[in-house]
């Protein structure tokens, strides 16, 4: 399911995505020891370089296992990457962002062997001539060369269990013949995403406290097709094509709510209780295709790239939420719910873009780079909300809600290596954005919606290489963030009667001003110090309020007065969570930590600990979907925590067949938009062992059961929230990978699609 609150997505945001296959096997046992001896990770101009190539750390996983072991990188929910002081991760392949969308790139992740992967780099403050938002990092993925024709490809099998069994499964291709490349991937697999909730929230006078489930099967099938045509020594062609399709019915919230009001004459607490039963059926799709020319231009590799592309993407979602009386076990007291609302829920996008870059490079180590890119969205959103009450007249809530937006994008940087000390990047980026929002069934003020807007946004990078062990840079960046279309489209997806999310097509665009300081000690041990200022943060925050409901028996009868034969109302609490813009915030960090072998390579360890601290200013009294006045929802309480990770690789023999992963995650509590959210920890461990062209692998996540998400958070007007979210992230994965083909066969060109910063804003 899900419309639920989304706790985890508000702090590790973002989305993250995709990769590719394979790497040679016939010569891996000699590689190792020369890869293992050289500098694995260094700092380079802008970038971090986390060499890879034939370490025993990339056989036999999975692109996303290796992504999580890569210095500065994390994840805390198994499904997003997060960089040291970042927000999201974005991944590009090969210098080119990944052509997929956010679902379908994490399932690709996950089903993709990294054999492949020769290096990683790490770009914490990205320049101007990439499409980032906020205070996105890329994870840039550096394929291995292989220069010979033929054919070569992997399969892989895994099946995982937490609270329910899953299974998955890939396969790759990869096929090159003069000219002619041409690689094929297919993914597929099921599972059931569970969830365990406890929510609640009041005051003194009033409460609900809500406990349940959600379970939401899924069941997916994805896959690309990219064909790249050389057509001069200096000139190739690049079509792509991906598609992806997921389809998740009878996904079902079970939460039994129990709700309390203070009677004002007696001081005593009316206790009612209510099942909340929902079911969703949804599927989506997306499909885009990418039209790519490359030509160099000169010998010292200037270029021109033109790219061209489509994306269209549908989500249909059908729910039906019931709530019954029931008694203080859980059971209902009538097989008629008290309350039935449907909800149709579409979305459906379609974008157009096209863009152009031109590297220029010149003998004196001056690079010049100018480009522009346009992008034309369309989203049509026509929803229906129809509510049913025993004894009263349905009430329908229909709204066809289109959004338009055309943004124009244009960039310049200049990069000079100065001397082999010394080397600096300045640039610039500047954005036009025009939008317009309708809605036929709103409120007059809310009919038509209107953004235009343009931004300028600086860039400047230095990197000063003291001497041959010792490096230092600095970077600023100013960027934007814009919402995702599911933000801006005005739907409540209700949990249960009285607690809901509340989107809001009034959502402005955000922006985030990055400064980084880096320090590098003989390309092992590093730190690295940021800061970020967000000025109207996009967030989600809970504004509550009493409302009066009528009181109701055991049975769920309503409650007369004796002398007045009228209904007896009592204080509800009504909790909504509004997607809006809410104040400022800064975060500030430092992170030491270290990247290197001991032993005579057999011991591979990768640790960081850092210190962060947030500083929150926002407060929010109206919603501003509806006017609704509420008591002031405030956070300008700032905090410091610690976050320690650390990932390790033991050999276990000499042949180099058997290895233990030990790998380990602690995040303090630390203060975000909603409250305190509760420190969070992960223990997991890996066996492998790497037969010819065979890997078999064991993954055990979470193995102390510790990383669960608890926040809390108590307003001065004494309302107070707290959530609790269970995932089960404590299970065990087998896999099985075989590589088979011409493992000398060279990598068709990766390719930036013209759509890909539209993709990570539909979902």
């Amino acid at each position: 399911m899900k419309t639920p609150i989304l706790i985890a997505a508000l702090f590790f945001s973002g989305l993250t995505l995709a990769q590719q296959k394979k790497q040679d096997t016939a010569k891996t046992q000699n590689i190792e020891a020369v890869t293992l001896k050289k500098q694995v990770f260094k700092k380079q101009s802008d970038r971090f370089v986390y060499d890879v190539a034939a370490s025993p750390v990339a056989k036999g996983n999975t692109t996303f296992d290796l992504l999580k072991q890569t210095p500065l990188l994390s994840t805390t929910d198994d499904k997003t990457l997060k960089i040291a002081g970042k927000n999201n991760a974005l991944i590009y392949i090969n210098g080119r962002k990944t052509n997929m969308d956010a679902d379908s790139l994490v399932q690709f992740l996950k089903n993709t062997p990294a054999e492949n992967i020769q290096k990683i780099e790490v770009i914490t403050v990205p320049g101007s001539e990439y499409q980032v938002e906020s205070s996105d990092g890329i994870i840039n993925i550096i394929l291995k060369k292989k220069m010979s024709d033929g054919l070569n490809g992997n399969m892989r099998m895994a099946n995982s269990q937490n609270k329910y069994n899953a299974s998955s499964a890939s396969f790759s291709a990869n096929y090159r013949k003069d000219k002619l490349g041409i690689s094929a991937n297919l993914n597929g697999g099921e599972n059931i995403d569970a969830q365990q909730y406890v929510l609640r929230n009041g005051n003194a006078s009033s409460s609900n406290e809500s406990t349940g489930n959600i379970d939401d099967p899924n069941k997916f099938i994805g896959g690309y097709l990219n064909i790249d045509y050389q057509l001069t020594e200096k000139s190739n062609l690049g079509l792509t094509w991906n598609s992806s399709a997921n389809k998740s019915y009878n996904s079902t919230v079970s939460l039994f709510n129990t709700i309390r009001s203070l009677d004002p004459d007696t001081q005593e607490y009316n206790i009612n209780y209510t099942n909340s039963r929902n079911k969703e059926d949804a599927r989506s799709y997306n499909n885009s295709v990418n039209l790519n020319y490359e030509l160099k231009t000169d010998s010292l590799g200037s270029k021109l790239n033109v790219n061209t592309a489509y994306l269209n993407y549908k989500r249909f979602q059908f729910t039906d939420n019931k709530t019954f009386y029931a008694d203080a076990l859980g059971n209902n007291l009538s097989i008629d719910p008290a309350q039935t609302i449907y909800q149709n829920l579409p979305q459906k996008i379609n974008n157009f873009s096209g863009m152009v870059d031109y590297i220029q490079k010149f003998k004196n180590d001056l690079t010049i780079s100018i480009g522009g890119n346009y992008n034309k969205t369309k989203t049509d959103n026509d929803t229906k909300n129809d509510t049913y009450k025993n004894g009263e007249e349905p009430e329908f809530n229909p709204n066809h809600f289109i959004y338009d937006e055309n943004i124009y994008g244009f960039y310049l940087t200049a990069e000079k290596k100065f001397s082999d000390k010394f080397s600096g990047k300045i640039g610039t980026r500047y954005e036009i954005t025009n939008s317009l929002g309708t809605s036929d069934n709103a409120a007059p003020e809310y009919k038509r919606i209107e953004r235009n807007y343009n931004n300028l946004l600086p860039y400047v990078s230095l990197n000063y290489a003291i001497n041959d062990k010792n490096n230092i840079s600095y970077a600023f960046s100013s960027r934007m963030r814009r919402p995702s279309f599911w933000e801006l489209n005005p739907v409540r997806n209700i949990l249960t009667e009285d607690n809901y999310t509340q989107n809001n097509p009034f959502v402005k665009a955000s922006s985030t001003y990055n400064q980084e300081l880096t320090y590098m000690f003989k390309n092992s041990y590093f730190l690295i110090l940021n800061h970020s200022l967000f000025k109207d943060v996009i967030t989600q925050v809970p504004l509550q309020r009493d409302i009066l409901k009528e009181r109701r028996d055991a049975n769920g009868n309503v409650v007369l007065d004796p002398v007045t034969n009228q209904p007896i109302m009592d204080s509800h609490k009504q909790l909504r969570y509004i997607r809006t813009n809410f104040g400022n915030k800064q975060e500030m960090s430092a992170m030491v930590g270290v990247q290197r072998s001991f032993f005579n390579q057999y011991l591979t360890t990768n640790f960081n600990i850092g210190v962060q601290r947030n500083v929150n200013d926002g407060s929010l009294s109206v919603d501003p979907t509806s006017g609704d006045v509420f008591p002031t929802y405030e956070n300008k309480i700032s905090s410091t925590s610690i976050i320690i990770q650390t990932n390790n690789t033991i050999r276990l023999d000499k042949k180099k067949t058997w290895f233990l992963g030990i790998n380990y995650f602690f995040v303090d509590k630390q203060q975000i938009e909603l409250g305190l959210l509760k420190n969070l920890m992960s223990l997991d461990v890996s066996l492998k062992k790497n037969w010819n062209d065979w890997t078999f692998a064991l993954n055990l996540t979470d193995v102390l059961r510790t990383n669960i998400v608890e926040i809390e958070d108590y307003q001065a007007n004494g309302n107070y929230n707290y959530v609790r979210n269970d995932q089960f992230r404590r299970g065990g994965t087998f896999s099985i990978t075989y590589n088979f083909g011409n493992q000398k066969v060279k990598k068709v060109r990766s390719i930036e699609g013209a759509s890909d910063a539209i993709k990570s804003r539909t979902r």
